[in-house]
């Protein structure tokens, strides 16, 4: 964890600090992000299984989410 101190302040507590200001914000876009892409597929074909349709765009999310995991852990955002 990172710990440098800043006028008092460890960084990690003041990431956790604005993060948690901002957990509801990052967890509506992801939904949103969802919902949208439920709309998309809904209009590009009306006949979709949305059940079908939700699992695939789900696992799709997982797949990144756990691509960007590895990127975070491989050292591509320590400078970002």
């Amino acid at each position: 964890m990172y710990t440098k101190k800043n006028k008092g302040i460890r960084m990690s507590d003041a990431v956790i600090k604005e993060l948690a200001v901002r957990k509801a914000e990052i967890e509506k876009e992801l939904e949103l992000l969802f919902k949208a892409n439920m709309k998309i597929t809904d209009w590009d074909v009306p006949e979709a299984d949305d059940t079908e349709a939700a699992d695939i765009i789900l696992n799709i999310m997982e797949k990144k989410i756990h691509q960007l995991k590895s990127d975070v852990k491989a050292g591509k955002y320590k400078n970002y």
